[in-house]
């Protein structure tokens, strides 16, 4: 049976607030919070995407002490600037 739409808003909040990283469930988490009943369905692609990564990698690409690949700089990017707001 696919995931209903609801589930998988749900799944992807916890995803990022259970990141095994304090920094990133912050970053992620707080994001998720505010953003991800807003996102279409290729943001939250993108977003699902991100969160299979490591935080390891996440934390230096949100930082900028290292470049991120090009498939997750648009959504590193938003996430980014809505911190930049918050």
């Amino acid at each position: 049976m696919p995931e209903t739409p609801e589930n998988r808003l749900k799944r992807l909040q916890i995803r990022s607030w259970r990141r095994g990283m304090k920094e990133m469930d912050l970053i992620l988490g707080t994001y998720a919070d505010s953003e991800l009943a807003d996102m279409d369905a290729d943001t939250l692609n993108r977003f699902e995407s991100l969160l299979e990564e490591n935080d390891q990698d996440l934390y230096p690409w949100f930082t900028c002490q290292v470049d991120c690949p090009a498939k997750h700089r648009q959504i590193l990017d938003k996430i980014r600037l809505a911190e930049k707001f918050r």
